[in-house]
């Protein structure tokens, strides 16, 4: 019996299923001697950490849930999520195979993916949160937003290729998720937002800026229309793992066709709202990091574009330096939606909700949002990272 015929219907796993499900696919070498633990402490999955005690190898099992872990099954979601998640490994696997976690298995049915596990690898969120500092990190970052954006658009791919990438990777339950978490709901009185009382004045000023609303409303039609590249769609620091000479990029389960410029505008973000709540020097790293990740990738991509361009625009003088200037503008502008999002809408970040000092925290989180409007308000005037400021 093959593992398809005993895997027929969706359930949740659980631990023992996971060590037998590991136990029939044979992908630890000791089958009678694997642990496992659930360890997730995302919004929207399980995930399962499996250990062989004898070899210690061990790997990540990953499964979509039906619904929103964050809010119940109230908030159903689609399991294709899970496939969505699996291709974008793949496709990012094959362009950046430094800055990805293997895979090693995926099943539609029971909507999961099966991975190398990174246990020697920190979470950047939690590392900038103690001070730390990695100077191949925006390298990295960089060089891995750039090649997989290059490589999945239209400067590199022929025209069928690319429009049957952009309907393989339709994702309309998670990017529903970013219209209204980030682009829709901070925006408004909604029921999903989450502040603190002392707030509200200063969230009611939001809410009542008309032309705050309307800069927002022509950043989500950018991220409602445009498909130009792959994108992650939720490269934010949680999504990021790091050692003091490597960096992996896990979770693109937000994947789908959009804007070059967010992928960039989410990681520019998460490295600003850490730096709101760190002393001079720290912040002037930073900001400093934001500028090599901003440089990295325009160097890569614009040595992509000269040397495997296959659109004949790419051999026209100052289209590159369009393109990237378009695409700064927009991560300028996605940057600042998602600063306000983290700071009062659903899901915040621990950067700014673990202060202990409650009087600093709300006058980080008042920074923040300053910080949020005014990136959006100026995105057209900022034309380098080193343009961007704390005050």
């Amino acid at each position: 019996m093959t593992t398809a015929e005993r895997i027929d219907k969706y359930e949740p796993l659980t631990e023992q299923k996971v060590i037998q499900l590991v136990q029939q696919l044979r992908l630890l070498p000791s089958d009678g001697a694997l642990t496992c633990e659930e360890i997730g402490d995302g919004n929207l999955n399980y995930v399962f950490r499996v250990i062989d005690e004898r070899s210690q190898q061990s790997l990540i099992v990953k499964q979509a849930l039906p619904y929103a872990k964050v809010v119940g099954e109230s908030w159903p979601l689609s399991l294709n999520r899970a496939s969505i998640e699996y291709q974008a490994l793949r496709i990012q696997g094959e362009l950046t195979p430094d800055f990805v976690p293997k895979v090693y298995y995926s099943d539609t049915t029971y909507a999961i993916t099966i991975m190398e596990d990174l246990s020697q690898f920190d979470i950047l969120r939690g590392k900038l949160i103690d001070g730390e500092h990695y100077p191949n990190l925006g390298k990295h970052i960089g060089e891995f937003i750039a090649k997989t954006l290059f490589f999945t658009s239209d400067f590199y791919l022929d025209a069928e290729t690319k429009k049957q990438r952009v309907k393989q990777f339709i994702n309309p339950d998670l990017c529903k998720i970013t219209e209204d978490l980030v682009f829709t709901d901070p925006f408004f009185d909604h029921d999903t937002n989450d502040f603190e009382e002392e707030l509200r004045e200063d969230v009611a000023n939001i809410w009542d800026d008309l032309l705050l609303k309307l800069e927002v409303a022509k950043l989500k039609k950018l991220f409602l229309t445009r498909s130009d590249a792959l994108v992650h769609g939720d490269l934010h620091t949680g999504s990021i793992f790091v050692t003091e000479t490597d960096t992996k990029v896990i979770d693109p389960e937000f994947a789908f066709y959009g804007p070059l410029g967010f992928d960039i505008g989410q990681f520019i973000a998460n490295i600003l709202l850490n730096a709101i709540t760190k002393q001079q020097e720290q912040q002037r790293q930073l900001l400093q990091l934001i500028t090599d990740t901003w440089e990295h990738f325009s160097e890569t991509f614009t040595e992509l574009w000269k040397t495997q361009g296959q659109e004949k625009y790419t051999q026209v003088d100052g289209y590159v330096e369009h393109v990237l200037t378009e695409t700064f503008e927009d991560a300028i502008g996605f940057a600042g939606c998602e600063i306000i999002r983290r700071t009062i809408g659903l899901a915040h970040v621990a950067d700014l909700d673990e202060i202990t000092e409650y009087s600093e925290l709300l006058s980080s989180k008042r920074h923040a949002l300053s910080l949020g409007k005014e990136l959006i308000f100026q995105r057209s005037k900022l034309t380098s990272p080193r343009q961007i400021t704390l005050y």
